[in-house]
């Protein structure tokens, strides 16, 4: 077993351990679906040490050649403009005093156009190589779009990663992904077939 594969082991764990990564529940994810397995963002983002040691993680595993050039990490505020900011900083203990620093750009949520880049952020990665980063992967589809609007601001999408990958992604974003930890979910079902609704097992609440 590799260093980088010992990573990941532990951060399953830790994951779970902390109740980041809820498995053997029964959620409504309040778009029509239940399901036995959540990623619960507030439980990562609850104290900023838990981010930090995950963000050292991914850190750990990501290429070498990836974080050399990366001059801008991104990520949508919907889960990783938290974790893009905290990496950003670390990436920077990292290297030579004499860099320039790591930069940062947050993804809007917009609820008619979903996420954008501001004006401001846009010309921030135009010209620049950056990481985008995400708490996790479902579809793919945010990793993918907020690949496209740093390609639209003139930026180069170096790569994408994510804490925990649930191995279920749709939508190939057309850059190499990295997560920390994977794990294959179970299908989520629609609720009105939902077996764990059947059987009366009382939805998970937290």
């Amino acid at each position: 077993m590799t260093r980088r594969d010992d990573i990941r082991r532990k951060a399953l764990e830790d994951l779970q351990q902390y109740e980041v990564l809820m498995r053997n529940g029964h959620f409504d994810f309040g778009n029509g679906f239940h399901g036995p397995v959540y990623l619960n963002p507030h439980q990562l983002f609850r104290y900023p040490s838990t981010i930090w040691r995950f963000a050292q993680d991914l850190l750990d595993v990501l290429p070498a050649s990836i974080l050399d050039e990366t001059e801008v990490v991104t990520g949508p505020v919907t889960g990783g403009a938290l974790l893009a900011h905290t990496i950003a900083g670390l990436l920077d203990s990292r290297r030579d005093l004499g860099r320039a620093p790591t930069l940062f750009a947050p993804f809007t949520l917009d609820s008619g156009s979903g996420h954008t880049l501001s004006r401001f952020y846009a010309r921030l990665v135009a010209g620049r190589k950056a990481l985008v980063v995400d708490d996790v992967r479902n579809t793919g589809q945010t990793q993918a779009r907020c690949v496209e609007l740093v390609r639209n601001a003139g930026g180069t999408v170096l790569a994408t990663a994510e804490i925990y990958d649930r191995m279920e992604a749709m939508v190939d974003a057309g850059v190499p992904n990295v997560a920390l930890a994977e794990y294959k979910a179970p299908e989520n079902v629609p609720a009105e077939a939902c077996p764990l609704c059947t059987a009366g097992v009382p939805v998970t609440t937290f």
